[in-house]
């Protein structure tokens, strides 16, 4: 691999590349498309996928259509106008709701993580290492991605090195790249020490029985107690907390790693704070991506406009 290779490499996502490649596949390999592709064969796989996939997966396969046309120096076919309008009659035609994570209520952050703290100290008494440690890790992990409002991934790729915790002050976490650092310029995130569901709290007591120094902040534990080397993989925090609700008695079918970041969107505009202030917080950069998370309750407004009513 040349250096321009290693560079034109890295500035795409690994993610991004695993779902292109799929993309571009399913075209050529399942569909039997050829490439480079014409505009009407583009509008033909369009037609033919309309009832089987979302909106949101076919716009993913346009873009890998479109990246993979214009890396190889092709005219891209997915600018065409009747590709276009072919795939604004899908939309017309085949609405879908998107779906989203049900949002981490307050209430049940807190009962998950009272019961965590009962399975540590039930470890302690037991010494029960493996147990001790999946009960420190889970609850670093959660009051980190919800206060924090993290990403799965985000969660999975700190590194020790790259954090810095005092008992009652607060955090600092520094990620190298993120999905809302496109530039990859790097952003360090903080967070205050709190009196109740303490994430710096949580964090120090996590690295103390793991013994952590550098490397993956969150990482595998066998059934033996040991560490892996390698940090979680991001699709594993959905069954770790589902899990973790479900021992504390929540029902938790419906949540997802996105439910911390949604959960905490939804405290912190219900909590009064003003959009700009939670998309600086959270980092996103348009209001298009900040509403989307924040769960919107009609409910609120109309209680709050009663309240003031009355109070008149």
């Amino acid at each position: 691999m040349t250096d321009m290779d290693r560079y034109l490499h890295a500035a795409t996502r690994d993610n991004t590349r695993r779902s292109y490649r799929a993309a571009i596949e399913h075209f050529e390999v399942s569909w039997g498309g050829f490439l480079p592709a014409t505009s009407d064969s583009v509008a033909r796989y369009l037609v033919a996928q309309a009832g089987e996939l979302s909106i949101n997966t076919l716009k993913l396969r346009l873009s890998a259509l479109a990246q993979w046309h214009n890396s190889q120096g092709f005219a891209d076919p997915t600018k065409a106008p009747v590709v276009r309008q072919v795939f604004k009659g899908i939309r017309a035609l085949h609405p879908a709701q998107e779906k989203q994570a049900e949002p981490l209520q307050l209430r049940h952050l807190e009962q998950a993580v009272a019961h965590l703290e009962r399975e540590a100290q039930q470890a302690l008494a037991d010494q029960d290492s493996p147990g001790l440690l999946r009960a420190r890790r889970d609850s670093a992990l959660i009051l980190l991605g919800f206060w924090r409002g993290f990403r799965s991934d985000e969660l999975c790729r700190l590194q020790v090195e790259h954090v810095q915790a005092i008992a009652g002050t607060g955090i600092s976490l520094y990620l190298p790249r993120s999905k809302s650092d496109r530039d990859n310029f790097g952003k360090t995130y903080q967070t205050p020490a709190l009196q109740r569901l303490c994430p710096v709290q949580a964090y120090i007591e996590w690295l103390k029985v793991a013994a952590l120094v550098r490397g993956p902040v969150f990482r595998g534990i066998d059934r033996w107690g040991n560490l892996s080397e390698a940090g979680l993989h991001a699709n594993s925090v959905i069954p770790l907390l589902r899990q973790a609700l479900e021992r504390a008695g929540i029902a938790a079918e419906h949540y997802t790693s996105h439910s911390l970041r949604r959960g905490f969107a939804t405290w912190a505009h219900q909590s009064g704070w003003d959009l700009k202030s939670l998309m600086s917080y959270v980092g996103w950069k348009d209001m298009k991506s900040a509403l989307r998370y924040v769960e919107a309750s009609p409910f609120l407004g109309m209680a709050r406009l009663t309240e003031k009513s009355l109070g008149e």
